[in-house]
């Protein structure tokens, strides 16, 4: 399996051009190793996962971490293998759809989504909320609050509620590693074609990315 655990606490793993990079050139392997049977994804920080676009950096170089991330968003949904997320503490924003673009998603009791988009003029999470929790979809996209652990659980954003969700996750990518690789990747091909989940990504990603400018409204 690969492991792949964020490492910007002192900005919350938030998302800059260099990490976006580093994430989508660990992917690119990934996709081409023929032996690799799962991705781990998660934070070196108890506590932490992903505050979403680092508000610290240009606004340029923000845009483009937007739009990178909609590329590393598909090339996890195009994956032939399985990514498990490990969410301990807040995902927000970009960090938020990072899990929601995983296969399976396991969080801590710490664990919270928030889906901050509107308030920036994007339009950030109607590509995939509607296949994991309905017509809440909207309703969260709108109000842009925090959706704790027991809630995540309750409506299908998180799949389990564990202690430690890393270890959990490491043990579930273990477990895959001994399924018939084929079998699993036309498992993950069916949900994903099913839900027209590249190409309601590719339809955000095109709107968000004709009206960002990288500019955060605070």
């Amino acid at each position: 399996m690969l492991v792949l655990d964020l490492d910007r606490p002192e900005r919350h793993n938030a998302f800059d051009a260099a990490l976006v990079a580093a994430l989508l050139e660990q992917l690119v392997e990934a996709a081409a190793d023929e032996v690799l049977r799962a991705v781990v994804i998660g934070s070196t920080s108890r506590g932490r996962f992903c505050a979403g676009a680092d508000l610290s950096v240009s606004d340029e170089e923000r845009r483009g971490v937007s739009d990178g991330l909609y590329a590393l968003y598909e090339r996890m949904l195009r994956l032939p293998i399985p990514v498990v997320v490990a969410v301990d503490g807040a995902a927000v924003g970009g960090g938020a759809q990072l899990a929601l673009a995983a296969d399976v998603r396991l969080g801590s009791p710490q664990a919270r989504f928030r889906f901050a988009g509107p308030g920036h003029g994007l339009s950030v999470g109607p590509w995939g909320l509607p296949s994991t929790v309905g017509r809440r979809a909207l309703e969260l996209v709108l109000s842009q609050r925090f959706v704790p652990a027991d809630e995540a659980a309750a409506i299908g954003l998180l799949d389990r509620v564990v202690d430690d969700p890393h270890a959990a996750a490491v043990d579930l990518a273990a477990s895959v590693a001994q399924l018939d690789r084929d079998a699993v990747r036309r498992a993950k091909e069916h949900v994903v074609a099913g839900e027209r989940l590249v190409e309601r990504l590719a339809a955000e990603r095109a709107a968000n990315t004709a009206v960002f400018d990288g500019a955060v409204r605070r």
